[in-house]
């Protein structure tokens, strides 16, 4: 069953999305080679916890961390080590945070230092997917409008669309109805209600599809061992259109990047 929020409540998780978006953008002044996942783990918790909010993830299904950091060919839920960040590698950060009850859950996938540029196109494709499917998230639509416009658009790339991992209604718990998929054929799956709020997460890799869970129990890779991105934002459904409750602002004011990507989803200019 979908939960509809009140515009009250929208605003709380706006909160706690926004949490987390902070996270991921003292994520990116620290994350560099030689700066262990572990680490990152340890400032995310403390950041969080030190703001008055609660790591969304520790404990979650047994989940042991704070965040969940995917290195080059792991797609998602890759749990921190002591393993070095190099130079090259891509890393997907994972966060989630509990504020007012309320869930926020994000991702963005992080460049160290000069990547190879076939690995940065993914990227860029899979971050540009995203807001292609947050553009089917609207009132008329279904759920799988959201992926098929994801999967057409990474696949006319050449990439593979995971299948067993999708995105998830949001709210007092880390899952909600509806899933969301990011394949699927027009005009199937649940019909878009006013106040639903989703994270749309996009996961595409650069070879296959196909993925396989090593034997941590959490960590998913590639089964080719081709690099993969992970995109994912927090989105309301207000006044029939989306409406973004997360940012990248942070991450982008941290690396010095300028970017109006998220404009045409928000009603008013975010203030950082």
């Amino acid at each position: 069953m979908i939960i509809q929020k009140t515009r009250e409540e929208i605003e709380l998780m706006r909160q706690s999305a926004l949490m987390v978006s902070k996270t991921l953008g003292m994520i990116a002044s620290e994350i560099k080679p030689g700066v262990t996942t572990l680490q990152l783990d340890t400032m995310a918790e403390e950041f969080i916890r030190d703001n008055g909010a609660i790591p969304g993830f520790k404990g979650l299904y047994g989940c042991p961390s704070t965040l969940l950091t995917s290195v080059n060919e792991q797609v998602v839920h890759g749990l921190p080590d002591n393993r070095p960040i190099q130079e090259g590698d891509v890393v997907s950060v994972d966060c989630g945070a509990i504020m007012n009850e309320f869930y926020g859950d994000h991702a963005y996938t992080f460049e160290i230092g000069e990547v190879a540029e076939a690995t940065r196109k993914l990227l860029r494709i899979t971050k540009e997917s995203l807001y292609v499917g947050i553009r089917e998230f609207r009132a008329g639509n279904r759920v799988e409008d959201v992926g098929n416009a994801i999967q057409r658009y990474t696949e006319a790339e050449g990439y593979g669309v995971v299948r067993e991992l999708v995105g998830h209604g949001l709210g007092r718990k880390m899952h909600e109805a509806p899933e969301m998929p990011n394949y699927g054929k027009r005009g199937r799956g649940k019909l878009f209600v006013e106040g639903m709020v989703v994270a749309i997460e996009p996961m595409i890799n650069m070879g296959t599809k196909n993925v396989r869970t090593l034997k941590d129990g959490w960590t998913i890779v590639t089964r080719d061992g081709k690099p993969s991105a992970h995109f994912e934002h927090n989105v309301a459904l207000v006044d029939g259109k989306p409406e973004l409750l997360s940012t990248y602002a942070y991450i982008y004011k941290a690396l010095g990047i300028e970017s109006n990507e998220e404009e045409e989803f928000r009603k008013a200019p975010l203030v950082i």
